[in-house]
């Protein structure tokens, strides 16, 4: 349950004292030497609150010092709220309607967004570590992008580009009862997907998908098992994707009723937001922000790193 009552959204003491404690739980660590505890908090007038000053490296840092939040004019109650927000709106949250309800410019929603995205994105998996003895997990692709017919004649693919005409390609595995992994792909070609599957997947998982041609031959590294569904075949047994199916219809829910577009170039970012919720969907929402918030970590991002505004 939400409460946007909450000191930590409205007071930046508040909201400070928060982020420390999720950050430092067991003291301050200076981000420049990585001392432990061995800082002390500067009071005076002149200072800025929320200072430290190391007594090993004696340099002066804060909680935002070496995280995705550095240097931001953006109160940082207002970082704690947009991120409590977009980790419990389960389709999203445009840069508009956090433009709206924190009061801050479009630019700067825009851009506060994307760095949130950056904090929720999970580390590539490590090999072999989906799926397993017992386990099943269910593959299959979507296509992200408008229809070829709606873009002006200048814009439209002049060739056959992902699988679609002109829109981008999600791959995506998903483990019953476990966690989704998304990636933009190139293509839904079985020389792009197969290295994906190998890599990712333990050689006794039980691999479920539909019957398209890329996945005909998974056979000789998985226990494989698909669905006709060109026959009309949905469910046979155990055998489904309605799972990762499922995942697919929220994916596009908050793509085309919430952002309505997503550029090639971002898209990552958004496959990551998606992931990051459902992964955690057994959480409350405060639990899921505050996993959030310890993503911000070692990352920084910059407005000429992230792109043109107003292109995305």
């Amino acid at each position: 349950m939400t409460d946007i009552t909450n000191p930590i959204f409205h007071d930046v003491d508040k909201a400070r004292a928060h982020l420390e404690a999720i950050r430092w739980p067991n003291g301050p660590i200076c981000p420049h030497c990585g001392d432990v505890d061995h800082a002390t908090k500067l009071d005076g007038k002149s200072t800025r609150p929320g200072v430290y000053k190391c007594k090993s490296c004696r340099k002066p840092f804060s909680v935002t010092v070496g995280t995705l939040f550095e240097r931001s004019k953006i109160p940082l109650n207002k970082w704690i709220l947009a991120t409590h927000l977009m980790s419990s709106s389960k389709k999203g949250m445009s840069a508009h309607q956090l433009h709206r309800m924190l009061g801050i410019t479009y630019k700067s929603a825009w851009f506060m967004a994307h760095r949130i995205r950056e904090a929720m994105r999970e580390p590539i998996p490590e090999p072999r570590s989906m799926g397993g003895p017992g386990k099943i997990v269910e593959a299959d692709e979507t296509f992200v992008g408008g229809k070829e017919k709606n873009r002006h004649k200048s814009k439209r693919a002049k060739t056959r580009l992902g699988g679609s005409w002109g829109k981008e390609t999600v791959f995506s595995l998903v483990e019953r009862g476990g966690k989704v992994h998304s990636r933009h792909t190139k293509s839904v070609a079985a020389k792009t997907l197969r290295p994906i599957l190998v890599t990712q997947l333990q050689g006794d998982t039980h691999l479920m998908t539909d019957d398209a041609g890329q996945y005909r031959h998974m056979g000789k590294d998985f226990k494989h098992s698909a669905v006709n569904h060109s026959a009309g075949e949905y469910v046979r047994g155990e055998a489904h994707t309605n799972t990762i199916e499922s995942y697919f219809a929220i994916l596009k829910r908050g793509i085309i009723g919430v952002y309505h577009h997503v550029s090639a170039k971002h898209l990552k970012r958004y496959l990551g937001e998606f992931d990051f919720r459902y992964n955690q969907r057994t959480a409350t929402d405060f639990e899921r922000a505050d996993l959030a918030l310890k993503g911000i970590t070692g990352k920084r991002m910059t407005y000429r790193r992230t792109g043109e505004w107003a292109t995305a």
